[in-house]
């Protein structure tokens, strides 16, 4: 057996060695690895979890949002077609008003406006003022009211008449333009009820 020959086995023994080392390295570093692995799966399948329940959550709280605004938005356009709708109305009232007649029937309801005005302010000493187109039927009426007197200033309104007393301590507004104005969230109310407001 030559030098040469005992060289070769001497480094074929260290080559096969190294291999040895080597690979039981590589099944160490594998083993460990999925180790690893295996004990970050639980870790990361809590996490995942936890991140789709948040995500869940997050997309109810979104949605709910979604639809409270859509209810509101949707309501606020109900309610702006109603309001839209009321003055419409009461245009409409006014201009109705406006052209009524000055038969005996609004006598009768000047008669009733005037009345009330008196017993409000507690005292048949009083001064009545109403428009110009309402002049006439006051003046046919003041032989119902003894004490009371009709201005001779027109005032501005769609009818009806202001009553004052004579020292003029008191006013009662009993004209069309200042019931209507009292009526109004009445009626307001009234017709929104019917809407379901």
């Amino acid at each position: 057996m030559g030098v040469d020959s005992a060289l070769e086995r001497t480094i074929e023994k260290i080559l096969h060695t190294t291999e040895d080392q080597i690979l039981s390295s590589l099944k160490d570093a594998l083993k460990s690895s999925k180790d690893t692995i295996a004990n970050s799966n639980s870790a990361l399948e809590q996490e995942y979890d936890k991140i789709v329940a948040e995500g869940k959550k997050e997309a109810e709280k979104l949605e709910k949002q979604l639809v409270g605004n859509a209810d509101l938005d949707s309501r606020n356009k109900q309610l702006l077609l109603v309001e839209e709708s009321i003055e419409r109305v009461f245009e409409k009232a006014i201009k109705k008003i406006q052209d009524t007649s000055r038969d005996g029937e609004y006598s009768k309801l000047i008669s009733s406006i005037i009345t009330e005005a008196i017993e409000a302010i507690g005292t048949k000493d009083v001064i009545i003022q109403t428009n110009s187109k309402d002049k006439a039927v006051v003046e046919s009426l003041l032989s119902k009211f003894p004490g009371a007197t009709l201005s001779p200033d027109a005032i501005d309104c769609l009818g009806g008449v202001k009553v004052q007393s004579k020292d003029r301590t008191m006013i009662f507004d009993n004209t069309v333009d200042a019931r209507l104005e009292r009526l109004k969230p009445l009626i307001r109310k009234d017709i929104a009820s019917k809407f379901g407001r």
